[in-house]
């Protein structure tokens, strides 16, 4: 129990510095080169963006940091299955994003954020989390590192 609230401790941080880099850049993003007046798509464009740039910052401090003691060998696969899991956890941000923009008309700086940064990014946590836990960072997947040292299988 004792090992699970400190990597949830650390997912945290990690998460919480994905946050900082994703709103600071998607606010940044939306407010210049993707401004909703010139481009019509220029919420959905930003939080891609933001959102691509947060996912390698995450993937490196919980490869590196969270799951550290359960990262596998091959970093390149364990990458592609952490992308995917984290491009899922976006696409429930953009839905969120899209349907409050576009659907519900709520265009404001202010709703974009609520939609995306905060409703899309609790869900999207909780999808992240479980399956990085259940399948990217697994202790039983072939090939994990253990403390540095492969595993004995």
């Amino acid at each position: 129990m004792r090992r699970l609230a400190l990597q949830l401790a650390r997912y945290g941080t990690v998460g919480a510095l994905g946050v900082v880099v994703d709103l600071g850049l998607f606010n940044l993003f939306r407010a210049t080169v993707f401004e909703p007046d010139r481009v019509e798509a220029g919420p959905i464009l930003a939080k891609v963006a933001s959102g691509v740039i947060a996912i390698v910052v995450v993937w490196l401090g919980n490869r590196y940091w969270t799951f550290r003691a359960t990262r596998r060998s091959h970093a390149l696969r364990e990458a592609l299955e952490f992308f995917a899991v984290a491009l899922g956890g976006l696409l429930i941000g953009l839905a969120c994003l899209g349907v409050s923009h576009y659907l519900l008309g709520f265009t404001s700086a202010a709703a974009d954020n609520l939609s995306t940064n905060v409703i899309g990014l609790a869900l999207g946590s909780v999808f992240r989390f479980t399956l990085y836990k259940l399948w990217v960072f697994h202790p039983e997947r072939v090939g994990v590192i253990d403390q540095g040292r492969p595993s004995p299988r």
